[in-house]
């Protein structure tokens, strides 16, 4: 019997939990799907993101970016909009669009983060961790120059700050 490498012919399946799990600022993010996993269609991921949460506002030159939301209340900025979302929410982030978002309350969110097409799951890769143990990372400042330089790699750009919660989202 000969084994045959993976191509991006091949169907996959990743159950439950499964997937390489990473540490990603104050995310666990757990890999689903990559550029090379889909013949460059998409990169997946299921992110765990801690409460008050919010990346750096940022943009994606190469990938459009979406979330399902599958648990928690978020915050989001796309270029002048801002709205909630919540549990079945869908969320589309053009590619070019600076965008971010904030975890409301005091829960954690959980979403899946797809980018299309696929490449750009390599900032959440290489600039984070192995998660070493279950849940979330522990707080630690974010280091923004090594955020930067990761993200320039995959033509993306950190452009400001992260949002702050809403107290009236966090009240309502």
């Amino acid at each position: 019997m000969t084994i045959s490498s993976h191509t991006a012919n091949d169907a996959r399946f990743l159950g439950p939990g499964e997937g390489e799990a990473i540490w990603f600022l104050r995310n666990r993010m757990t890999v689903k799907a990559t550029e090379a996993s889909t013949g460059g269609g998409f990169g997946l991921l299921e992110s765990l993101i801690a409460p008050g949460f919010s990346p750096p506002l940022h943009v994606h030159h190469r990938e459009d970016e979406s979330f399902y939301v599958l648990e928690g209340e978020l915050t989001m900025k796309c270029g002048d909009r801002i709205f909630r979302a919540t549990a079945g929410s869908f969320v589309f982030l053009p590619r070019n669009v600076p965008h971010t978002f904030v975890v409301e309350g005091d829960k954690p969110a959980r979403m899946l983060t797809l980018l299309t097409p696929g490449g750009g799951e390599g900032v959440f890769i290489d600039g984070g961790r192995p998660a070493e143990a279950e849940g979330l990372p522990p707080a630690t400042p974010p280091d923004i120059e090594a955020l930067k330089r990761v993200s320039a790699r995959y033509e993306a750009e950190i452009i400001g700050p992260p949002m702050a919660p809403s107290h009236a989202a966090a009240v309502a």
